[in-house]
């Protein structure tokens, strides 16, 4: 879990904006449909009490990232929680996902 601050240069998007490009956010696990990759890699929560370890760390097989309590910030422009799965999401998962990656785009036998 971390709790993110985030400061833009010229060009600060509103909530609306940032809610709506994570929601839309894709890549190439996604769009290869991958076996192992989460079918929403970002999953924002508009709950005020959320992502919760418990609740939200095996979101979508725990290879979701889970974002939630997106507000503005005082000192930068905005901040929120964002919460991964350390061993799913992280050493194991992403293990996985970067194999099979490499598998579907050939640099693999």
């Amino acid at each position: 879990m971390a709790c993110v601050s985030l400061k833009f240069g010229k060009k600060k998007p509103s909530i609306d904006e940032v809610k709506r490009i994570w929601k839309e956010f894709s890549s190439a696990p996604q769009e290869l449909k991958l076996p192992f990759a989460p079918e929403q890699a970002i999953i924002y929560l508009e709950e005020e009490n959320r992502p919760q370890i418990k609740l939200d760390r095996d979101n979508d097989k725990g290879m979701a990232v889970t974002v939630g309590r997106l507000r503005p910030c005082n000192v930068f422009d905005i901040r929120f929680v964002g919460l991964s799965h350390n061993t799913v999401r992280g050493a194991a998962g992403g293990g996985i996902l970067n194999a099979e990656l490499l598998y579907k785009k050939g640099y693999l036998g």
